[in-house]
């Protein structure tokens, strides 16, 4: 199982330089409230030599397919070899409120974009006709999209972020590897069922497919203090958009905690956003991330590892570089003790 790192813009290149001398596989660039994941990852291109740099994950809403070739094959000129594109089909709250996107058919248009987006990295000309996507558009006085140069689709991984059943084995048959969050290792053996059915519809081989976890880390000698850390992060996404409609209200549900659910996403609507922290179940944090001493942080690592996962992202939660740095070092550390560096 290798590591990689989620890096948050502020002090991004002392965070993935430090990862880097650490061995770790790739960081991965998160688009957030108020920061996109390319700027950043144009910068690491330019500060870093070796490590993978990943989005983690773009919102497909936000960018044409076409746009998203174009900027991958610009960061692959910038990075050789090290390109890799994390996708997602966000929310309804992302998708209809920032972007004026419906969010119908995610499923649907999450294909039709990967579709696209390999002839476009695979330097043909982009013709398609799906069922939510015309390219060209009919009538259009225009020829079609075409990214001259040396094929790029073998050499730019594509991940695909999935919660549900009908999503993970989308991941499986369209993408070379699954990005997830709030996973716990029991999970991440109930979702690998569904990506390998993906595999074998599309007649693909399980052997390179990834399983990349996006798993929060915090050291000390309380998993109950450090999961402090993490509450504020899982409150804001259990919140987003109504309840009815939210994939991590769902999974926080699934996992076994409806009324905890509940009242956080009731306790951040109102406003109440430290109540809302308080809310989120010690037991929900500490299924879905690193918590404690490094002994306990070990034994986690090899569960995840049993479980499946290839690729661990680590988000090294605290509030200076330093302090992340030092989360990466111990991580680094934890992982050679688990005997699985």
């Amino acid at each position: 199982m290798k590591l990689g790192v989620n890096i948050a813009p502020h002090g991004a290149p002392a965070v993935a330089l430090a990862a880097e001398r650490l061995g770790y596989d790739v960081a991965f660039v998160p688009e957030g409230y108020r920061t996109d994941a390319i700027s950043v990852l144009g910068t690491l291109a330019g500060r870093t030599e070796r490590i993978g740099l990943a989005t983690g994950v773009l919102q497909i809403p936000a960018r044409s397919a076409v746009m998203t070739a174009m900027t991958a094959a610009t960061l692959e000129t910038l990075a050789p070899g090290r390109v890799r594109l994390g996708l997602g089909v966000s929310n309804a709250q992302i998708s209809e409120g920032w972007h004026g996107v419906r969010f119908d058919r995610p499923l649907r248009r999450a294909r039709e974009y990967v579709e696209i987006l390999r002839l476009a990295l695979d330097d043909k000309p982009v013709r398609y006709r799906g069922e939510l996507t015309e390219l060209p558009l009919p009538g259009a006085r225009a020829e079609p999209f075409h990214q001259f140069g040396a094929p790029l689709g073998a050499a730019i991984p594509i991940y695909l972020a999935a919660i549900g059943p009908r999503s993970l084995e989308l991941a499986g048959e369209v993408a070379d590897g699954w990005f997830g969050v709030f996973c716990s290792p029991g999970r991440i053996a109930e979702a690998l069922p569904h990506l390998r059915l993906g595999r074998d519809k599309a007649g693909l081989r399980h052997k390179g497919f990834e399983v990349i976890p996006s798993v929060p880390v915090v050291v000390g000698r309380s998993p109950e203090e450090a999961a402090g850390a993490v509450r504020p992060y899982i409150a804001r996404f259990v919140s987003l958009g109504p309840k009815e409609h939210s994939f991590y209200h769902a999974l926080m549900t699934t996992m076994g905690y409806p009324d905890e659910a509940d009242e956080v996403h009731d306790r951040y609507g109102s406003g109440d956003h430290a109540g809302a922290a308080a809310a989120v179940p010690f037991g929900f944090v500490d299924a879905t991330a690193l918590l404690g001493p490094l002994e306990r942080i070990a034994e986690k690592m090899a569960a995840y590892a049993e479980a499946g996962v290839t690729t661990l992202a680590l988000s090294p939660f605290a509030r200076t570089t330093e302090e992340q740095q030092s989360i990466l070092r111990a991580a680094a550390e934890a992982l050679d003790r688990a005997g699985l560096a």
